[in-house]
């Protein structure tokens, strides 16, 4: 991915991220708070003492991100999360403030899912961690009637580069049908090729295989409501429904296994 790609994945990611948060933040804190990416770090915000929060993931998205807030303007915001006056983070206010970020990227993660599959997250509070070379978002959270609260994100280079894992395999799919020459292929199109379905399998003893008989019941490893298997020289290319055709067994397609070109490059 190009420089401008990755800032492109970093922030959709970051938006992602602080729209769970701010639904976590207005469920713990009772009113409406919203987190909003900004383009440039505010240069008039007053800076405090950094409250960080470290982010590890696991999974097709892996690496990890930072969440800095800046004392004393967050302590208006702990203050509606803990319950009460938050002169300064105590441990159990540091506790609090981590559970509703856990809560967010529970939420995150779950928007996740579709695309990346199942990702773990854990959330802990650090003290002074290395932020060099990191992307770096900066955030505000506000409400109807406070003042910005100014927020930083940085990214690590490993968790951008996971963003995008799906062009990747696009490519590579690509490039598989660039290497079938279609003039070459013409030549075989009309070669008839059979395909077998499978509606199961079962691995017998050659005692048990002597002692099938006429109305003997064999068990299959497939449930009844298993998808079937359509088969090309035995290697599985696609799966689907059985169906009745006519008088005859049919096979409707609902997934492809891998493209079907790629049987004919092994």
């Amino acid at each position: 991915m190009s420089k401008n790609d990755n800032d492109q994945a970093a922030r959709r990611f970051v938006k992602g991220f602080s729209d769970a948060l701010s639904e976590s933040l207005s469920t713990a804190a009772t009113k409406p708070w919203k987190l909003t990416v900004l383009e440039n770090s505010d240069a008039s915000a007053e800076r405090g003492s950094p409250l960080v929060f470290w982010l590890t993931m696991e999974g097709m998205l892996r690496g990890e991100f930072f969440l800095e807030f800046y004392e004393p303007q967050v302590r208006e915001l702990a203050a509606a999360v803990c319950g009460h006056a938050v002169q300064a983070f105590s441990n159990e206010d540091g506790e609090a403030f981590r559970k509703v970020i856990s809560s967010a990227m529970d939420r995150f993660t779950a928007s996740l899912f579709a695309e990346y599959g199942t990702v773990a997250c854990k959330v802990d509070r650090v003290v002074n961690p290395a932020l060099n070379a990191m992307f770096v978002i900066p955030l505000a959270a506000e409400t109807d009637d406070r003042s910005r609260i100014p927020a930083t994100c940085y990214l690590d280079g490993r968790l951008v580069e996971s963003l995008s894992p799906k062009p990747v395999a696009k490519d590579a799919a690509e490039a598989d049908r660039a290497r079938i020459d279609p003039v070459n292929l013409n030549l075989v199109l009309d070669v008839e090729l059979s395909m077998s379905l499978r509606f199961g399998q079962r691995q017998l003893p050659l005692r048990e295989v002597l002692e099938l008989a006429s109305g003997s019941v064999v068990e299959l490893d497939r449930q009844v409501d298993d998808p079937v298997e359509l088969l090309l020289d035995g290697r599985v290319i696609a799966r689907g429904e059985a169906v009745i055709v006519d008088g005859n067994y049919g096979l409707r397609v609902t997934e492809i296994t891998e493209p079907i070109g790629s049987s004919f490059m092994r």
